[in-house]
């Protein structure tokens, strides 16, 4: 299964000419889901990537730095004829405000429209992996999730397979379903299950040790680091983190990747990369339209792709 995530969003709070509010995308296989869904969000989709018909919308909170982006987007859905159902998950709470909010802004929808509050550490299954709910800190009741893929079988090893007498063609996929053939069970030709790939996003909080478990040898842990540590005061005030408290529970939780998002203008991304860098030096501050490409481990580390801005004019 092939597995990215886009960063349609990256600002905090409010956006600037280069970054958007948060709004991250999931490509996994061919399902579309969306973290966060800030004001503009549409529109740096169809700026980019183009609008894809998302399976479902996952909010971190009720701030509206969050969620803004929601009526304009389900309209859109609804004006383009969308037939498919549309879900929207969101913590504690996120349904009322939606039902006294967003629904009468956008009215009915044509297609079925389903929202639904988490509660905490729930899971939500799809094809080949789940997104976990689970509770961090901030100033209000606040998600994180987790993209949890399922484990996969160990290698088959044909030519083991074939020393003790198993013919090529369709045995051999019986052993990798786990069936016996004759006197050869898979236990003998199959090597360790593989753990499957692991995506935390952390929303807005404070370092919390909820997001270290669920992060724990993640691929990839997506923070927020607001502040640096010039700020901390402020940050634990407003429930947020520095770069340095992100890349601690990154080192903590042995992710391989972090990605540091919720960017404030108070600094130069240099600045919030290199303070993180300092303590975990795998670390990223994604630009908007930047990917971060999961491959499965045996073909390589995750790693970040910059959007290539266009050329300017001749």
């Amino acid at each position: 299964m092939d597995l990215s995530v886009f960063f349609a969003g990256t600002a905090g709070s409010v956006p600037t000419p280069k970054r958007g509010l948060p709004a991250i995308l999931l490509r996994a296989g061919g399902e579309r889901i969306l973290f966060d869904c800030g004001e503009g969000t549409q529109h740096q989709l169809l700026r980019s990537v183009g609008l894809p018909d998302l399976d479902a919308i996952f909010i971190t909170h009720l701030h509206l730095d969050h969620w803004l982006g929601l009526p304009g987007m389900i309209k859109t859905f609804d004006m383009r004829d969308r037939e498919a159902p549309l879900e929207i998950f969101g913590p504690p709470g996120f349904l009322a405000t939606f039902q006294q909010v967003v629904r009468p802004i956008i009215g009915r929808t044509k297609y079925r429209l389903d929202v639904s509050d988490l509660d905490p550490h729930e899971e939500i299954g799809y094809d080949g992996f789940v997104i976990q709910g689970f509770p961090v800190k901030h100033r209000v009741e606040a998600f994180g999730y987790a993209f949890v893929e399922d484990d996969r079988p160990g290698r088959f090893d044909a030519q083991r397979a074939q020393a003790l007498g198993v013919t090529p063609g369709p045995d051999f996929g019986r052993l990798q379903r786990g069936e016996t053939v004759g006197d050869v069970t898979p236990e003998q030709v199959m090597g360790e299950g593989r753990l499957g790939r692991r995506i935390v996003y952390s929303g807005d909080t404070m370092p919390c040790q909820t997001t270290e478990v669920y992060a724990a040898g993640a691929d990839v842990l997506i923070h927020e680091a607001t502040f640096c540590e010039d700020e901390k005061t402020r940050a634990r005030e407003t429930g947020h983190s520095t770069a340095r408290q992100a890349a601690q529970l990154a080192l903590d939780a042995k992710v391989k990747l972090l990605a540091l998002t919720h960017l404030s203008t108070r600094y130069f991304p240099r600045d919030i990369r290199d303070e993180a860098r300092a303590t975990f030096e795998p670390t990223v501050v994604p630009r908007d339209f930047d990917t971060i490409e999961i491959p499965f481990p045996e073909r390589g580390e995750p790693h970040l792709v910059k959007h290539e801005l266009p050329a300017a004019p001749s």
